[in-house]
């Protein structure tokens, strides 16, 4: 916890934001034990030791309370009292404040305070937005648990001396300026907060289609019908940012991108969350394997939620329409005489009265001799391992020596179906141009020719094999997960056949890591094909290589690198999370996530070029034309040369988005920013140009506002809480992309406002963030 917390505050005023968030960092202050200095300033914020500032209260709190470790209870609350409850505080719908706290209290009642010194940061949140309002209420009969909770936490005597000292420097008010030198200066327009208001827009229909999540998007007739799936993530961990740019982030910067371009289009995922490795955890970790599963399931929901991943549905494999499909794909395999039984010889423990899958058996390896090999691969010397071959073997679950012992096994013949999946993968590498990773690992596969493989395990968490003489195994993940993706859709719309037994109208792409390529481009098809009937099978594979971290691996055991969770602790937004991991990702060959560079380009690309453009023209106009739109004649020389120029770069654009190439398309987007920059630096676009030469001034605003609802578009899948602040700022609705940059901001058209898209994080910060997620000489 911070020993001092520096805030600046605006003049304040009673039942408004500000004055919660002053509340929220006073209480705090008291609550910590920390020194609060406060400087004036146009808004609430926290500013760290360093100098970077915090304007959302929430994340300063998080910050001053120290909230390291990722807690998912507490994640929600909070985000429920911004988005539910401090939202109708600040309309005044008290009612509905006081009901959604009170459903809150009872869902979630264990991250609430129970005694008065107990308080933690959600306390300190929830009573700087309600403490106004309920020391007002006259009866809060209707809502005991708020009622209950607020005279537990109101016996506090810190949360009562914060909100004192912000009423103290309320009544303060403003200090007095020297009025001479105020009388020297010019009085300022002062600018809004950017807000819609579509009874001053006036702007051509380029508004992107509003997606209705009550209406279930199917194929569509003559349309791009655009379906798109992310490798579901393990269930049993937390992904860090190499799992994040590798599947999710990527297939969701492509979705948005073709719901811009006016596609037809769904994007599904989920957690895959059955096999060895869910048993074990469970088995660390003393649950049930389910209660491990929702456990990780509601964490990778959490942390895809905040980098603001547009999924239709992020699903999960533990479901009955799982086993519904993954049993009618294999009995008709079955029926097709494309399964094959034989058995194996595996290690059986007789203590567990099971057989033992690789993960479950340690033993000497008989390679380097190291005595604390695992069954699949040795950890000294890096050699893969059958258990079998293991000197001296011993059951991980409770020391006792394994027998070997045969077991029935079922295989998927993928040698006779390697006819049809050589020629889906011809056809789809092709037609569907996918990333040459993709094509390399697929075609080793084939060409060292296709064999049987094992479709089931003996264990107990899985999806059960329905044939006779096999009811005691379950199908092995890598055959069950793929088949995720349709039970995902089906868990999504009765109609999923629509989406997945389509090829002539669907196109399939498919987002992962470059280790997932066989089980997509051969084992998924294959087992499509196998059953005789209609599958839409894949048009494009887009893998990644690997990102690494600071000269190291992500490793959670060693608490080295970013997690989804951390991310979210820096107080940096998601837009500059998924812009700079989109800037590095890894497409042809590893990259490398540093500090130094996440921090540079903040600054550097975020804050100096996009941020600085939008920011100057924006402002101009509203300093210049009240924030109008002025009438313009876009035929001068500048505005010719940059159409040109910008339209030459919006081909190339759509060029590479339509190849999913998808960092070559970040960067033609933020070409075109400093081409806009560029462009307002040529004309000069200052006071002089608007008192002396007010036709070309006019031209010049024009032309960057409309220049910026460009961008806004082309930024969009990229940083969709940037773009929508750009919109907002211009008072436009989200927009489509198209293929040539057009005048669609007209004359007369009012500005939303200004507000900065992108915060300064100092150069300090690398040694802190540093120090506190680990390097690789760590």
């Amino acid at each position: 916890m911070p020993a001092a917390i520096k805030i600046t505050l605006p003049k304040l005023a009673a039942n408004t934001k500000p004055y919660s968030n002053a509340l929220k960092l006073s209480v705090a202050a008291k609550v910590t034990g920390a020194k609060l200095v406060e400087a004036p300033g146009d808004a609430v914020t926290f500013v760290l030791n360093n100098d970077i500032a915090l304007t959302d209260a929430n994340a300063a709190l998080k910050y001053i309370f120290d909230t390291t470790t990722f807690d998912a209870m507490e994640s929600t609350v909070i985000e429920k009292e911004e988005t539910v409850v401090s939202p109708f505080i600040i309309k005044r719908r008290i009612d509905q404040a006081f009901q959604n706290v009170e459903d809150i209290l009872s869902k979630y009642d264990k991250a609430f305070a129970k005694e008065s010194d107990k308080a933690t940061v959600v306390d300190v949140i929830y009573y700087g937005t309600l403490v106004e309002t309920l020391s007002s209420a006259k009866d809060l009969s209707k809502y005991p648990l708020l009622s209950a909770w607020f005279e537990i936490v109101s016996k506090n005597d810190k949360f009562v001396a914060g909100v004192e000292h912000v009423k103290e420097q309320t009544n303060k008010g403003a200090k007095p300026k020297n009025k001479a030198a105020h009388a020297e200066k010019k009085v300022t327009k002062e600018i809004p907060k950017p807000t819609f208001n579509p009874a001053t827009q006036k702007t051509n229909n380029v508004a992107a289609k509003v997606v209705d999540p009550s209406i279930k998007i199917l194929p569509k007739d003559n349309e791009r019908n655009i379906l798109i799936t992310s490798a579901l993530p393990y269930v049993n961990n937390v992904p860090h940012l190499g799992n994040i740019v590798g599947s999710t982030l990527s297939a969701d910067v492509y979705a948005r991108y073709c719901r811009a371009r006016g596609y037809n289009t769904v994007y599904f995922c989920g957690t895959d969350e059955y096999g060895t490795a869910t048993e074990t955890k469970a088995l660390e970790e003393g649950v049930s394997c389910q209660e491990l599963c929702d456990k990780y399931n509601a964490i990778h929901t959490s942390v895809y939620k905040w980098f603001d991943l547009s999924f239709d549905l992020f699903g999960r494999t533990t479901t009955q329409k799982q086993t519904e499909i993954a049993q009618d794909i294999f009995l008709k395999n079955y029926k097709n005489g494309n399964i094959i039984k034989e058995s194996m010889i595996q290690l059986y423990c007789e203590k567990c009265k099971r057989f033992l899958a690789d993960r479950y058996v340690e033993g000497t390896c008989p390679h380097c001799k190291y005595d604390d090999a695992r069954g699949d691969q040795c950890d000294a010397c890096g050699k893969l391992l059958n258990a079998t071959e293991l000197i001296n073997p011993r059951c991980k679950l409770d020391g006792n020596a394994p027998i070997t012992k045969e077991s029935n096994h079922l295989f998927l013949d993928l040698g006779k179906l390697q006819p049809e999946i050589e020629k889906i993968f011809k056809a789809s590498s092709t037609e569907g141009k996918w990333s040459a990773n993709g094509i390399n690992i697929t075609q080793s596969w084939l060409k060292e020719g296709l064999k049987p493989r094992c479709i089931t395990r003996d264990l107990k968490w899985g999806t059960p094999v329905p044939l006779e003489g096999y009811e005691n195994k379950v199908f092995y993940v890598w055959f069950d997960a793929p088949i995720g993706y349709p039970s995902i859709t089906a868990n999504y719309t009765d109609e999923w056949e629509k989406w997945w037994k389509n090829p002539e109208n669907v196109k399939l792409y498919q987002f992962m890591g470059k280790d997932n390529v066989p089980f997509h481009s051969v084992i998924f098809p294959g087992s499509e094909v196998g059953t005789g009937e209609k599958w839409t099978v894949v048009n494009h594979i887009n893998t990644c290589e690997y990102l690494n971290y600071e000269g190291g691996k992500f490793s959670k055991s060693r608490n080295v690198g970013v997690f989804g969770n951390n991310a979210q602790d820096t107080g940096v937004p998601p837009s500059v999370w998924r812009y700079y991991l989109m800037s590095v990702r890894p497409e042809t060959g590893d990259s490398m996530f540093t500090w130094n560079e996440f921090i540079t380009k903040n600054n550097s690309e975020l804050l100096n070029n996009l941020g600085n453009f939008v920011n100057r023209a924006i402002r101009f106009i509203f300093a210049k034309y009240d924030g109008v739109i002025p009438k313009a004649d876009y035929s001068g020389p500048l505005e010719t040369e940059l159409m040109k120029d910008v339209n030459g770069l919006l081909k190339q654009y759509v060029e590479a988005m339509e190849a999913v190439k998808l960092r070559a398309g970040l960067g033609i987007a933020m070409t075109i920013s400093a081409r806009g920059n560029q462009y307002l630096q040529e004309a000069n676009m200052n006071n002089a140009l608007f008192e002396e030469s007010r036709a070309k001034c006019n031209a010049v605003v024009a032309t960057a506002a409309n220049l910026i609802y460009l961008l806004s578009a082309l930024l969009s899948p990229y940083m969709p809480a940037t773009a929508e602040s750009m919109c907002r700022q211009l008072n436009a609705p989200l927009r489509t992309i198209p293929d040539e940059f057009s005048i669609d901001i007209l004359e007369g058209h009012v500005l939303g406002g200004a507000e900065y898209l992108f915060t300064r994080i100092d150069e300090k910060m690398e040694e802190v963030w540093k120090s506190k997620y680990g390097t690789s000489a760590n």
